[in-house]
């Protein structure tokens, strides 16, 4: 009789949960629709038409328009581009940066530890959007720029998450039995400690996604990311306030845009951490 693998079990535990299910839907359909966003589109996202300004939804204008006339559905189709690029690339420069740093604390101890753990708290002591926009600013408001300080900014983290969890693996009986044989501390840390440690770090990263298209919204809002008039939805925002008694839909559909797909990572990344918790039977 054929022995399911660990990832199988954890699968069948996530097929389980509507919840989640459902959220991974969701992200596909957006993932999905960004990359194919050309082919989807109905209209240009910059095109302008001042005989078609803030007009309402209609067959024409399926979502309505804004104030310089530009369709709103191609702007938030195009527009989950840049938030979800934002996401998981701010996301991979906090893993690839935090999980080394993480590890090397939790594993070396001593001198090493400290020093990262001080720099790490001191990072953390700043709320995590403040620190983003200080770093956005300073590096100049550009898409590039905003997954950069997001990156950063998320970073202390997967640091802290990763040492946590090395401190606790690295005293399990098969990483002192790795020890015993020889192995060099760098194959124990990378083969034994790191795979185990893994799935704690997949939960996180899918609701750090989450946070961190939250974090590209607002500095887009505030005019630190996507510069116009390139969609993003935190610049569609941040247009429609002027907007918001006359033509509300112009804030409506990017907030509900923002809303679903943050939803919809939470309850993936609630979803997995249940479907991965090896006490789950």
């Amino acid at each position: 009789m054929a022995v399911d693998s660990p990832m199988q079990r954890a699968w069948r535990r996530l097929k389980r949960r509507k919840g989640a299910m459902i959220g991974l839907g969701v992200i596909v359909v957006m993932i999905l629709v960004a990359l194919f966003a050309p082919l989807i589109a109905p209209y240009d996202p910059t095109a302008q038409s001042w005989s078609a300004v803030r007009k309402p939804p209609s067959a024409t204008y399926w979502l309505g328009t804004d104030e310089v006339g530009r369709d709103l559905l191609s702007r938030i189709i195009y527009g989950a581009r840049a938030s979800l690029s934002a996401g998981v690339i701010s996301v991979g420069i906090a893993i690839s940066i935090g999980v080394p740093l993480g590890l090397v604390a939790g594993y070396a101890g001593g001198l090493i530890d400290g020093v990262i753990s001080r720099i790490t708290d001191a990072m953390l002591a700043c709320p995590f959007l403040i620190l983003a926009i200080a770093l956005a600013a300073f590096l100049g408001p550009s898409l590039t720029n905003a997954m950069i300080a997001i990156g950063v900014t998320a970073t202390p983290i997967f640091i802290r998450l990763t040492r946590g969890q090395v401190l606790s693996v690295k005293a399990e009986d098969y990483v002192e039995a790795a020890r015993a044989v020889g192995n060099p501390h760098w194959r124990i840390a990378w083969r034994h400690i790191l795979p185990n440690v893994m799935p704690q770090l997949l939960v996180q990263a899918t609701l750090t996604i989450a946070t961190a298209i939250i974090a590209e919204a607002s500095l887009s809002f505030l005019g630190l990311g996507q510069q116009p008039p390139a969609p993003s939805w935190g610049s569609m925002l941040n247009a429609a306030q002027r907007f918001l008694v006359n033509a509300p839909w112009m804030a409506v559909w990017p907030g509900l845009a923002i809303f679903v797909t943050v939803l919809s990572f939470n309850l993936l990344g609630d979803g997995l951490r249940d479907a991965l918790d090896p006490r789950a039977r």
